[in-house]
């Protein structure tokens, strides 16, 4: 067990209820955002978070991986799994990179990420490989990517990127095929 008299993330959460004659009237939960939060173990996050290595260089962070009591969906995407290249890929560019997760991220509210990248660019941006389980999590569960007044995919794109998330996000191969054909280059 872990001695520390610092509080833990755990406790930052925290609920308010208002109550009259003991009759409770509503109930509001303040969770602040702790996706990329420093913690050594799990208790260090809220209960809606893990503590897991998923940043590079960043060390364990908290992060979303799933929440309780929300249904997954029910089965298991149909279809072979889509490519960043050929699928995803054009879909971030229409969606998600103007004023926020581009080059330009002045709307986003929170940095660290861009959709623009695959792949960490092995500094202080983590890309979409990364960021692939929040990416199912808002886009396709949650629906509240892109934010409500912004162009948004239809059911069937955002069904195509569940399965690229769900799938190990792959990026520019089907089945294991290299980008180049197969050859290696060699004699």
């Amino acid at each position: 067990m872990r001695e520390t008299t610092e509080p833990t993330m755990k406790r930052a959460v925290f609920s308010v209820c208002v109550s009259a004659a003991l009759v409770v009237v509503g109930c509001v939960v303040s969770v602040a955002d702790f996706a990329g939060k420093s913690c050594e173990i799990a208790e260090d996050c809220p209960d809606s978070y893990v503590c897991v290595s998923a940043r590079p260089g960043a060390g364990r962070t908290c992060e979303v991986l799933g929440l309780p009591d929300i249904s997954d969906g029910g089965e298991p995407p149909q279809g072979p799994v889509p490519t960043w290249c050929a699928d995803i890929q054009p879909l971030m560019a229409t969606y998600c990179l103007s004023n926020c997760h581009g080059p330009e991220t002045t709307n986003s509210g929170r940095d660290g990420f861009r959709l623009d990248f695959y792949n960490s660019d092995g500094g202080t941006q983590v890309g979409a490989l990364e960021m692939a389980p929040t990416i199912d999590l808002r886009v396709v569960r949650f629906q509240n990517m892109p934010p409500l007044g912004q162009p948004a995919p239809t059911p069937q794109e955002r069904a195509l990127i569940g399965r690229w998330a769900t799938g190990g996000a792959p990026f520019c191969t089907d089945g294991g095929t290299p980008p180049d054909g197969g050859t290696d280059g060699g004699g």
